[in-house]
């Protein structure tokens, strides 16, 4: 028998070597092809407390839109007036109760002959009061009840942001969520609602809602009018030409200036009074 050399016992032994960690190698590396996630690739984002929410930050984004059940059916929706300066353009119905149909002035209503509801050149819609035909007084005191429920709804909510601003909210872009102020709430300059069309605004302030003149508001990233709700303990002022969006439930009056628009409701538990407007239902 011939005996390997050494040199050759060396080669076939490194060779062998060389193999098996080959093999090694590829097990260890072949057992899975996908990296570990990374902790960016994971983040869902965070939410907003305290005094944040501005400048797109999430807020919360988890509020429900409230339920504004048969109030839902009218655009103006008011207790104890409702006042134009034609020519107003209204689109969608407009009620009072429980007061009568002589508590809503500058319309020029047109009854219609099953004296149920009226009609007017200003409003596309119907015009109800509280001391039409039936079923209008029962559906009436029925919405009215609605509107307070609606109210307290958006008042109870948790709130996700108190104080932002130090109430004074102009030229902020504000994420979904619960917004809440102690005091009045002033937009002195174009604010902007940034979410998607699922996305619910609720803000709840404790005293006067005053949006200056020629200030709008706009909706981006696909939101829309009727998810947001502006819950008044106060009062509301909307500003000459101003433009709005939202539907606004509010414990007194709202005063609409000469020229302002509004893309909601307008719900009131004492007067909403008009001046040239254009109110439409979102």
């Amino acid at each position: 028998m011939q005996i390997p050399s050494v040199s050759e016992f060396a080669n076939s032994v490194f060779t062998k070597t060389t193999a098996a960690l080959l093999l090694l190698a590829c097990a260890a590396g072949c057992s899975s092809s996908s990296p570990a996630p990374s902790d960016a690739s994971s983040s869902t984002g965070g939410t907003a407390g305290g005094t944040g929410g501005a400048g797109g930050a999430p807020a919360g984004g988890s509020a429900l839109a409230v339920n504004l059940r048969t109030a839902g059916d009218y655009v103006i929706l008011a207790e104890s007036d409702i006042s134009t300066v034609p020519p107003a353009v209204v689109t969608g119905n407009v009620a009072i109760s429980p007061m009568a149909a002589s508590f809503i002035t500058g319309f020029s209503l047109i009854a219609d002959a099953t004296n149920v509801f009226s009609t007017s050149v200003q409003v596309t819609g119907k015009i109800y009061a509280a001391d039409y035909a039936a079923p209008t007084p029962s559906n009436l005191t029925t919405a009215i009840g609605d509107m307070g429920l609606a109210f307290s709804d958006a008042a109870g909510r948790a709130p996700d942001v108190t104080e932002l601003g130090a109430g004074s909210i102009g030229g902020m872009t504000l994420a979904p969520g619960v917004y809440k102020w102690s005091t009045g709430l002033l937009i002195p300059t174009d604010l902007t609602l940034n979410g998607s069309a699922t996305a619910v605004w609720i803000f709840q302030i404790a005293q006067n809602l005053t949006v200056s003149n020629a200030v709008a508001v706009h909706l981006t990233g696909g939101a829309l009018a009727k998810n947001v709700f502006w819950q008044v303990a106060g009062s509301v002022d909307l500003g000459t030409t101003s433009q709005f969006e939202g539907i606004v439930l509010c414990q007194t009056m709202i005063n609409l200036r000469t020229g302002a628009s509004i893309a909601g409701r307008l719900m009131a538990q004492t007067a909403v009074t008009l001046d040239t407007n254009t109110v439409t239902a979102p």
